[in-house]
């Protein structure tokens, strides 16, 4: 039997734990099949081959599937929303320190965002930020916590000016109080398991590259990692459909509650 993209699919997941078939199937196979051909490769079974030889060659898979797109603020009036209505509602009745996750967090834009914004509001030693995504290499470069000014060309003006240093080679460095409150981690959506008493998880347009099935296990996982009366944020080309059935309530447009059942 010819190697195609049935046998592919069962040999990406021995060699990186991404289970492809929680993923579109069109979209992704068309945007795989880009990609081994831009690399030089003429199928399925040659490009696995390759990847499984070559540690830079699978590196570069896993961020384009991963889709690696993000940027600070993105979204302003979300973010503004987030600020104005949904902040004081989790900083009114709680006690201790306040924990956020960012899922598929990608190069840190956003979950330091969310530590500047969040600065705001409480004292950055109460905030505790969890930042995941699948690919280790956008983990790093986001540890680092250096970008370009075209990176962070959508943040407030006075958010630069607090929280970055400029090295004069068109280089901003985030200032370290705003790294320390972010801890970067390794963490795939739709193996591993969740993280539990979570105030606030943000994951922004990153489901809509999912099958149904792989959705509901994501918005299931996050209804049971959030604190009751804790809130998910989506993105703007997401919705929750059975949002009520999984004990959801909408608060704003891209925002959730969870509810008790």
């Amino acid at each position: 039997m010819a190697y195609g993209y049935e046998e592919f699919k069962k040999d990406v997941y021995k060699l990186t734990n991404i289970n492809l078939d929680m993923y579109k199937e069109r979209q992704m196979k068309r945007r795989i099949e880009t990609l081994y051909s831009n690399k030089g490769y003429k199928d399925w079974e040659a490009f696995y081959k390759g990847m499984k030889h070559d540690g830079a060659l699978l590196r570069t898979f896993v961020g384009y599937i991963t889709i690696n797109v993000s940027e600070f603020y993105r979204n302003p009036n979300q973010w503004e929303i987030l600020e104005k209505n949904i902040i004081p509602q989790l900083l009114s009745n709680k006690k201790g320190k306040l924990t956020i996750w960012s899922a598929a967090c990608s190069t840190g834009d956003e979950p330091y965002t969310l530590a500047m914004l969040f600065s705001k509001h409480m004292l950055l030693s109460d905030l505790n930020i969890i930042a995941t995504d699948l690919d280790e290499d956008v983990l790093n470069f986001a540890r680092n916590g250096i970008y370009s000014k075209k990176s962070i060309v959508g943040l407030p003006p006075e958010y630069v000016k607090k929280h970055f240093d400029f090295d004069g080679d068109n280089q901003y460095i985030i200032h370290k109080d705003i790294k320390q409150c972010v801890k970067f981690q390794q963490h795939n959506l739709l193996e591993d398991p969740y993280f539990k008493n979570v105030d606030l998880i943000v994951c922004r347009n990153v489901v809509i590259y999912f099958t149904d099935e792989a959705k509901n296990h994501v918005y299931n996982g996050f209804y049971e990692s959030l604190v009751n009366d804790g809130v998910l944020f989506i993105g703007s080309t997401e919705q929750i459909y059975n949002a009520k059935e999984i004990g959801f309530s909408p608060i704003q447009t891209f925002f959730f509650r969870k509810i008790k059942k």
